[in-house]
């Protein structure tokens, strides 16, 4: 059983899962069993170039993000599980948690994150009555977001990026993620306000 389960291993998702295990220390947070599901293929940040992100260098290309990204979460934060070269098909809610389906396996987890991209084409079965137009996105694109209330679809099922309404960029999709991140935390500290910050 896991404690936490992200889908999507793009901008939102990796934000989520480095704020999650930079809490490790953390009484509340100490034995989390938390994993990520890696998938990429259909991140936009595989078309990305960054001139404009505060704290990248200039040139930037989304793709070093995604593989670096990833990188950075092993070395730091080992014991978060990354889950390669799955893709999530379903999500069900059983009494306490959820059953998440991908095309090779099945996982258990008390929450789960989604954070995949906002393109109509997700095929994720269990989403299908909570997904809408996107709020903030050009008709014509087709553009679709899980409908939620600050990032909470349902109880303990977070949305996370740009499928949570928020326009398509990076620091908004990371932003995101940290947010959600920060709300799990919160909910594991006994809803005492939650954020990781590491100091000089």
């Amino acid at each position: 059983m896991l404690d936490t389960l992200i889908i999507g291993g793009g901008a939102a998702g990796l934000s989520c899962a480095l704020v999650l295990g930079s809490a490790r220390e953390k009484e509340f947070a100490k034995g989390k069993n938390i994993a990520i599901i890696t998938h990429q293929k259909t991140s936009h940040l595989q078309t990305a170039l960054f001139n404009n992100v505060l704290g990248l260098q200039p040139g930037t290309l989304g793709t070093d993000i995604l593989k670096d990204g990833k990188k950075q979460l092993a070395e730091l934060y080992p014991h978060i599980l990354q889950i390669e070269k799955e893709k999530v098909t379903q999500i069900e809610r059983q009494q306490d948690h959820f059953k998440v389906t991908t095309n090779k396996s099945s996982y258990e987890s008390k929450i789960v994150v989604v954070a995949v991209g906002y393109t109509d084409l997700i095929t994720i079965k269990g989403l299908d009555d909570f997904i809408e137009p996107h709020p903030r996105a050009a008709i014509e694109k087709s553009r679709i977001w899980l409908k939620n209330t600050d990032h909470l679809i349902e109880k303990d099922l977070y949305v996370a990026g740009t499928l949570a309404g928020w326009r398509s960029q990076f620091a908004m999709a990371s932003g995101s993620g940290a947010h959600v991140a920060t709300d799990i935390l919160t909910l594991w500290n006994g809803g005492k306000h939650t954020k990781i910050h590491d100091k000089i």
